[in-house]
């Protein structure tokens, strides 16, 4: 028994070859006569002769489906016994993803499952990677089920689900995960600016979803307009600017960082010339240190 393949959707060509002592042929699709000579038995139009000479008897099965596949027989009547021939035709699919998890998002530290199911003949194979992370460092699962527990903030991102068994291209799918956590502020720095400057207090947080800030000094809370201060808040950075800098606006400032998982915050102080922060005169800083804008004076530094 020969094995004829094709992909679903091409046209299967089946031979059987004769000779001159055959008186009759026919093809038949296990009891089921598809032609018998130059007659169509099958209804199905798809099926069509294709060669009938004294050498060679085909037929043609055109947009084939995998209901084609199966054993086909070319039976064969001589002057002395009947002969047949057998062909296997094996229908492949391309691999096709039919259901995919929908992206989700989920607190740190939850367990989560993505699913992916696809078809195709041969059955295709099934992987997850992670997209969000560098070439080769991503989190990989050969399965239809990718399951992950205590589940971090750097988990977060695109996961790709691939579909493959070599009879086209991949079906690829994706979908993406949302991982919440509580804010966490990433930089404060002290400022120092002298009097009648201008003057930015900076504050930058990470948290999903993006925090909201706000300003206190002392138990005082702080909002745009009052006492000659403006506070502007863009994604992960929450900015206090000063426009007149005077004695009573040096202190310690807090900024405090607030989405629906919890809160943090950070003391900031804003001094001027020869205060000393943390134990350090503030003439010896350095001016990477400064975030200043609009001053006219030089400071020197000094390691200390």
């Amino acid at each position: 028994m020969d094995n004829v393949t094709v992909r679903q959707g091409e046209s299967a060509t089946l031979r059987c070859t004769i000779d001159d002592r055959v008186t009759r042929v026919a093809w038949l699709n296990r009891s089921t006569i598809l032609y018998a000579g130059n007659d169509k038995w099958s209804i199905d139009p798809r099926v069509i002769i294709l060669v009938n000479t004294p050498t060679q008897y085909s037929i043609m099965i055109q947009n084939v489906d995998v209901y084609d596949e199966g054993p086909y027989t070319c039976s064969v009547q001589t002057d002395n016994h009947p002969k047949t021939s057998r062909v296997h035709l094996i229908v492949q699919v391309p691999p096709q993803i039919m259901n995919i998890s929908s992206d989700i998002t989920v607190n740190e530290g939850s367990s989560v499952t993505l699913l992916c199911l696809a078809i195709g003949r041969p059955e295709p194979t099934v992987t997850w990677r992670h997209l969000s992370v560098k070439e080769g460092q991503g989190f990989v699962s050969e399965d239809e089920y990718l399951e992950i527990s205590d589940i971090k903030r750097d988990q977060s991102g695109e996961y790709e689900c691939s579909a493959l068994n070599d009879v086209a291209a991949p079906d690829v799918r994706k979908v993406k995960i949302t991982v919440n956590y509580p804010p966490y502020i990433s930089k404060a720095k002290n400022t120092g600016v002298s009097v009648g400057q201008k003057g930015i207090l900076s504050c930058e947080a990470s948290a999903v979803p993006t925090a909201e800030f706000q300003w206190f000094k002392e138990d005082t809370r702080l909002a745009t307009g009052l006492d000659g201060v403006r506070i502007e808040n863009k994604g992960r950075i929450s900015t206090l600017t000063f426009f007149n800098v005077s004695e009573k606006d040096y202190g310690n400032y807090t900024c405090v960082a607030t989405n629906k998982l919890g809160n943090t915050n950070a003391s900031i102080t804003l001094y001027g010339p020869g205060a000393v922060i943390d134990g350090v005169n503030s003439a010896s800083r350095a001016l990477a240190c400064l975030w200043l804008s609009g001053t006219l004076f030089a400071h020197f530094f000094i390691k200390f």
